[in-house]
């Protein structure tokens, strides 16, 4: 019984023209899209048909005027190419200096869950021609047309093999090269870098939008009614494995049109992003971009190992202001990008305007008693900020709603117990060395004068 109804389930996603429907659906005669046949289908998208050895498939192609073609910045690729692998980095590196070979990807797909039963049932690429945006999507009016599909994919890859995506290193790419894998007839196109733009606009933007899906950084960041477009009618993504469902089991074939559309703005939207990121990198010139999104990037770009611009972009946050809380976050990170160039002195500074802040106090307190130890030499000092920041820490413990202590605050009172200690004990040695001489002085005296 349950390989019968394995197969009962494959079977219902098999195109159905004509089949009867539910009681409380809409029969293809009381519709009057419904029922739509192949024909229609490329007259309503505006699509021809591509015939390749293995099959036919819908094409839709479409150029526009807008995202309009960057120009590009070193900068932006040393961003975008950094990976833990030092070779792939500059292989990545060497690839994407050429925008001719950028080809943007987005696919549509029957759902998110992955896997072998999940197929990409509509795949939009794009890339820059003539100053402009070239779109062409590959849509399958059946399974039987994925070799179609795939195939022609391959081939463009092949043109152009430095691969843009929005989250596609974790979706759309594994998807599609498992769906090539379980061809056994198509080769699983290389790419020459794949460069995902999710994990810099979400270090950017997520501290000022908290969301970063495409359609919000359209909304908030790209201006996408200066572009060109809106997404007033579009169709919600959630629909969308729904709506190709429905067009194979014999419904209409309207929404479609939604998904065409919504997968070309996404495809522009990529673009655009981008562009931005591109340009935001010039922070020095771009006087509207917003202090939280340029202390974003500078985080992001410290974690890349690029510190200088990370400095620069961090004043240029604070210059342009910075909410409190974000503001303190801001001047730690200067102060632990001077510390690790060597710059003591000017760290220290700046743990000690911090002393004010309620949120920094502690770190701020941390810091200087391990500066005055290690650096002035002043045990004394370095005693007195070791103390604050055991009173500060045992006094944040208390106000916490349960009062509890957890581990890594523990270890954190011990540490700084130990270091009491050890100032306490290094303060004692300097006072008697000090001292010593003094009581000194009177003995050898009277022994010179005998």
């Amino acid at each position: 019984m349950e390989k019968l109804d394995r197969f009962a389930r494959l079977a219902a996603l098999r195109p159905a023209r004509g089949a009867a429907l539910c009681d409380d659906q809409t029969s293809p005669e009381e519709s009057p899209s419904a029922g739509l046949d192949e024909s229609t289908l490329t007259q309503l998208l505006g699509a021809t048909i591509l015939r390749t050895k293995y099959g036919n498939h819908l094409s839709v192609r479409n150029w526009y005027a807008t995202p309009e073609f960057p120009e590009f910045r070193p900068a932006a690729l040393d961003l975008l190419c950094r990976t833990p692998d030092a070779a792939r980095t500059k292989k990545w590196r060497a690839a994407a200096e050429d925008p001719e070979k950028w080809l943007f990807l987005d696919s549509e797909t029957t759902g998110l869950a992955g896997g072998t039963g999940t197929y990409a049932f509509l795949i939009g690429i794009a890339w820059w021609d003539s100053g402009g945006l070239q779109l062409e999507q590959f849509m399958m009016r059946d399974f039987s047309e994925e070799h179609s599909v795939l195939l022609e994919l391959a081939a463009r890859i092949a043109e152009r093999p430095v691969l843009v995506t929005f989250n596609g290193k974790t979706f759309d790419w594994p998807l599609l090269e498992s769906r090539y894998l379980m061809t056994r007839c198509i080769r699983v196109p290389e790419l020459a870098a794949h460069l995902d733009l999710l994990h810099p606009a979400r270090a950017v933007w997520k501290l000022r939008l908290g969301s970063v899906r495409l359609v919000e950084l359209e909304r908030h960041v790209l201006d996408a009614p200066r572009l060109g477009w809106h997404r007033e009618d579009d169709v919600p993504s959630s629909l969308i494995p729904q709506f190709y469902f429905d067009y194979l089991r014999g419904r209409s074939a309207l929404p479609l049109a939604g998904v065409v559309r919504h997968n070309g703005m996404d495809l522009r939207g990529l673009a655009a992003l981008f562009g931005k990121l591109n340009s935001l990198l010039d922070f020095e010139q771009q006087e509207e971009a917003e202090g939280l999104d340029l202390f974003g990037l500078s985080r992001y770009l410290e974690r890349r190992g690029q510190t200088a611009k990370a400095e620069s972009a961090c004043v240029a946050a604070r210059n342009r202001g910075l909410p409190l809380p974000f503001d303190g976050q801001a001047q730690r990170g200067l102060a632990r990008m001077a510390k690790r160039r060597g710059e003591h002195a000017a760290a220290a500074a700046i743990w000690e305007a911090l002393l004010e802040d309620a949120e920094c106090r502690l770190a701020a307190c941390e810091e200087l008693a391990v500066h005055h130890e290690r650096r002035t030499k002043n045990f004394s000092k370095a005693l007195e900020y070791a103390h604050e920041a055991l009173k500060e820490l045992r006094g944040k413990n208390n106000r916490s709603k349960y009062a509890t202590t957890t581990i890594g605050q523990q270890q954190r009172i011990e540490r700084l117990t130990k270091r009491v200690v050890r100032l306490e004990a290094r303060r004692d040695g300097m006072t008697n060395r000090d001292t010593a001489p003094l009581l000194l002085r009177p003995h050898r005296a009277a022994v010179a004068g005998e």
